[in-house]
């Protein structure tokens, strides 16, 4: 009898009935504040649907995370905005183009009031001059005799530079208004302050209101056929057209499904949902 055999035969039966370790695809995605709650709700319920995908979500601001893409840090940067010239032509010079661009969600961009402030519907023009510090007393627009507390996001937010560019015309914020790191910050110092007044993305608090614009409540509604004026797309960048997971989770992020999940985070879905 061969026993060298017999004694290989449950060895040979043991390692083929072993599973095999399963590899995990791993994506990397920075960028916006204003979306970091957003993907990382994107992200969770994805890797729920598809275990062997590991997702890893920060912020930092768009400009951050467009630097991150550059360098190829990142897979994914997440934006509230456009590429700006200068990282559309560092992104030309790494990788020979411009890269891709997905739109994933619309965003009203939101006027921050306290609740005891009177004043509930603000214009274009006069937010304009209270960021540019023309006005400077709410008295002025038919509120209370008190100096208005004007609060911005940071030079690394797509939130201040959309802010700049759609309602300052493109001119530098007056040197008196008061700079916070995230959205969620100016949330909260307009919730302690009665005079003050910020600007940021989705609706995440009851602490605070929402001010009219130009008349127009930020209803998603209104915001989904432009009718708010100032609504903003929010957008996925990567360095080339994506493949394998990456591409995987872009489209289910534009699936129904995806598009559900930003609903349920507060932002605009890119189309009515069937559900």
């Amino acid at each position: 009898m061969h026993f060298k055999n017999i004694l290989w035969l449950p060895l040979l039966t043991l390692l083929s009935c072993h599973p095999q370790p399963q590899q995990t695809a791993v994506i990397n995605i920075r960028g916006s504040d204003t979306m970091l709650k957003l993907t990382e709700n994107l992200a969770n319920e994805f890797m729920k649907l598809n275990p062997g995908i590991s997702i890893y979500v920060s912020g930092g601001g768009t400009s951050v995370g467009v630097r991150a893409l550059i360098r190829g840090e990142v897979d994914i940067t997440t934006a509230s905005r456009n590429l700006k010239p200068e990282e559309a032509k560092q992104l030309a010079e790494y990788y020979g183009s411009l890269g891709m661009f997905f739109l994933v969600a619309k965003d009203a961009l939101l006027i921050y009031l306290n609740p005891d402030n009177p004043i509930k519907n603000l214009t274009l023009d006069q937010l304009k001059k209270i960021y540019l510090c023309n006005i400077t007393n709410w008295k002025e627009m038919g509120g209370e005799d008190q100096l208005i507390i004007p609060v911005s996001r940071n030079l690394n937010s797509g939130t201040y530079f959309y802010f700049q560019e759609h309602v300052l015309g493109g001119v530098d914020y007056c040197n008196k208004i008061i700079i916070l790191p995230t959205t969620q910050s100016i949330i909260d110092f307009v919730a302690e302050n009665k005079n003050s007044i910020g600007y940021g993305g989705f609706k995440t608090s009851d602490d605070i209101v929402y001010s009219e614009v130009d008349g127009i409540e930020p209803s998603d509604k209104n915001a989904q056929n432009d009718t708010y004026p100032i609504t903003r797309y929010l957008h996925f960048f990567t360095t080339r057209e994506p493949k394998g997971a990456v591409k995987f989770f872009i489209d289910w992020v534009l699936s129904p499904e995806g598009q559900n999940i930003v609903k349920n985070s507060g932002f605009i879905p890119l189309w009515e949902l069937p559900f």
